[in-house]
Formats: C-alpha cells, sequence, structure tokens
C-alpha cells in the first residue's frame, strides 16, 4: 500500500495523514472548504489520552504551543456559591494536563504541521461518490476532479458524505437536546482564577468558562432545547446568541450574566449531535474516522481526543496488517466499545446539563472513575495483530 486518499481536513484529516505519513504510506488530505475551516470559531479542550495520542507521532509541539493548560474545576450553584473544587480530568500526567484552545487554531496547527512533513493538502475538494475495485478507490469531487488511492479515510465529520456512500441506511446523527453556545472576551472584570474551569449549574442551564494567560475568557453555555434547522442557527445574530444565554440563566445570581453581557461578536451557537453506534464503519477500500463515525455531544469534551486516538490507531493497522480489510477490522475491534462508551457517557451528561448535583462532577467524566477515559494511551510501537 503507497497512497491514501483522506477527506477533510479538521482534526481526523490532517493527524490519520501525519500518523499514515510515519508509518511508510502517503496520504492526500482533501478538503471540502475552499480555503480550510479557519472561520471556525468555537473552543475545545484536549485531554490526557488525546496529547498523548499526538505526541505518539510526535505532533503535540505546535498544539501546546498554541493552547494553555487548566488544572483546576471549580464548581458554583444557581446562587453562585461554590460547591466545591478538585482536580481537572486527566491533570497531573507529566506536561498532559488539559489543554484549552481555539479550534480554528487547532485545525491550523495540524494542517501546518502536516504540510510541513510533506502532506498534501488540496481545498475545494468535496467527495460527492467513490467507486472501489480490487486494486484501489477512486474518489469524485463535486468540482469534477477525481483522485486515485489504495484507501479512503473518510474524516469527513458528523455529516459525513463517506459515511453514506459506504451505507446509505446509516442512521443520521441523532440531536441530543440541546444548543451548545460559545464565546469569549477580554474584559478583565471577569476573569476566572488561572489555570481553572469554572463550571455552573443554573437552574436550567449549564456554563462553564476559562482566562488564557492573555486575559481572554472562553465560555460555553448548554442550554436544552429543540434542534434547530441550520438556516435558522445561521440567521442569529451575535446579540441574538448572547440574550439565549441570558435568558436561560436569567434570575441565576451567577457571573454568567455579567460575562455574557460583556462579550462582543465573538460568539456563535450550534445544535449539539452525537452517533450512538453505527453498524458500518469500513467496507474494503474506505474506512471512517472521528466525528464521521462516533460523534459525541460536547459535554464530555473528548470529541477531539477520540478522532486523534482512532486517527492514530489506524495507521498502526494499516501498517501492521496484510491488506485494508483486515487492518480496518482490527481497528473497528480496537476502537469501538471505547468510542461508544465515551458517546454515551457525554449523551447521559447532556441529560442533566442543569441543577447542581449533590457532588459535582469533573466535565470529562460524571462519576469521577476518570481512568479509563484520559489515562488511555496509543501505543504507537506495539505491533497489531
Amino acid at each position: 500500500m503507497t497512497h491514501a486518499l483522506v477527506i477533510g481536513g479538521g482534526i481526523a484529516g490532517p493527524v490519520t495523514a501525519m500518523a499514515l505519513r510515519r508509518a511508510g504510506i502517503e496520504a492526500t488530505v482533501h478538503e471540502a472548504h475552499p480555503t480550510g475551516a479557519d472561520h471556525l470559531g468555537a473552543f475545545l479542550v484536549l485531554f490526557a489520552n488525546g496529547l498523548a495520542a499526538l505526541r505518539a507521532v510526535g505532533a503535540d509541539g505546535p498544539v501546546l504551543d498554541c493552547s494553555f493548560p487548566a488544572d483546576t474545576v471549580e464548581f458554583l450553584g444557581p446562587t453562585g456559591d461554590r460547591l466545591g473544587a478538585r482536580p481537572l480530568t486527566g491533570a497531573g500526567d507529566d506536561g498532559l494536563s488539559p489543554r484549552t484552545l481555539q479550534r480554528a487554531a487547532l485545525y491550523r496547527a495540524l494542517r501546518d504541521e502536516a504540510v510541513r512533513r510533506g502532506v498534501r493538502v488540496v481545498y475545494g475538494k468535496r467527495l460527492v461518490d467513490a467507486t472501489t475495485g480490487p486494486d484501489g478507490v477512486v474518489a469524485y469531487f463535486a468540482d469534477g476532479t477525481r483522485a486515485e488511492g489504495d484507501v479512503l479515510v473518510g474524516a469527513d465529520g458528523i455529516h459525513s458524505r463517506t459515511r453514506t456512500l459506504l451505507d446509505p441506511a446509516a442512521p443520521p446523527p441523532r440531536h441530543t437536546g440541546q444548543l451548545t453556545i460559545c464565546g469569549r472576551t477580554q474584559d478583565a472584570g471577569h476573569a476566572v482564577p488561572e489555570r481553572t474551569y469554572r463550571m455552573v449549574y443554573g437552574q436550567r442551564a449549564f456554563f462553564g468558562c476559562t482566562t488564557a494567560p492573555d486575559g481572554t475568557t472562553y465560555w460555553f453555555a448548554n442550554i436544552p432545547a429543540p434542534e434547530q434547522p441550520r438556516p435558522a442557527l445561521a440567521a442569529v445574530s451575535p446579540a441574538g446568541w448572547r440574550q439565549r444565554v441570558l435568558d436561560a440563566f436569567a434570575g441565576d445570581r451567577t457571573p454568567v450574566t455579567g460575562l455574557v453581557a460583556a462579550t462582543g461578536d465573538a460568539v456563535v451557537g450550534v445544535n449539539a449531535y452525537d452517533i450512538p453506534t453505527l453498524p458500518v464503519w469500513h467496507g474494503d477500500r474506505a474506512v471512517l474516522v472521528g466525528d464521521a463515525v462516533h460523534a459525541t455531544a460536547p459535554n464530555a469534551a473528548q470529541g477531539a481526543s477520540m478522532a486523534i486516538e482512532d486517527s492514530v490507531t489506524l495507521a498502526r493497522c494499516l501498517r501492521d496488517l496484510p491488506g485494508p480489510r483486515q487492518a480496518f477490522a482490527a481497528y473497528e475491534r480496537l476502537r469501538r466499545e471505547r468510542v461508544e462508551r465515551v458517546v454515551a457517557l457525554s449523551a447521559a451528561m447532556a441529560g442533566r446539563i442543569a441543577a447542581p448535583p449533590e457532588q459535582p462532577r469533573t466535565p470529562a467524566n460524571p462519576d469521577g472513575a476518570d481512568d479509563w477515559l484520559t489515562s488511555y494511551r496509543v501505543d504507537w510501537d506495539a505491533p497489531v495483530s
């Protein structure tokens, strides 16, 4: 095997390409956007398991350079009273404390590192079809072009075209019953203590925030709401998103409303989805990674880390096993149980995003037993059989 077609240039795509290249397999990343997805404005957290997977292929440095750590999480109730604090899930591993960064910054860091290593990234390549044969796969794009390779990796996100090509009957993403709204502000009057995430259990919604070393406070709100049509979401102004959060926390006596009111236009809202289980992960020459195969509600903050784990694991399998079909089967065997458990965990958290529990839990695991989640490591050097 000499060449892989990677569909999608977000998180899983560039990491897959880098891991494949490390395994001796060339890869080209085909991104649907004309210039990448640098405009996407939300932020995310990478936990120790995701950072360790990047480190396994030597790609953690650029991400560490554009992110900042947090070691502690503190909890407030709807009255503003402090409910307690504890180490943030995954904190304590040498150099692998959870890191926060803008999603667009992660995209850029991974893409630029992939290009630096010799990975070719092409833009404006929206997949419309693919055909497979005994010797390889051909991908067809909306601009009328095509590309040939030995395998095709669908890293094309929650609304994956690759997924529907593999299985036209694949279940669609499931709305989790919430909107996630993210924003940021440099208003110094609402800064969070250094290296801390503040989590607020409101009467009707959940809120989290942290402050970067440069003084920018990043925040998110998970608000119960029915699914919104895409055009309706796109039509909401920044002021409209701020008002939705203000309404959700009206009547609470917490710092939330002041922080949101101090936010300008740097705010965006999205529907929250997941994919609890997917019958078909791969075919003879095509396979799914990341959100394309196991989209996760944002509550556990593990979507990016799971995608990175996928990418490195898939490359190990293609490196060590004699053909794509065997490699894909091993990849599914190594990943399915873990990712479905994470999806279920995050969905359970989405079901209780308001009203403080008696004993507040960390955002990565509501049961307080996080070893299975953040202590997981992809062993690049271990052979796959």
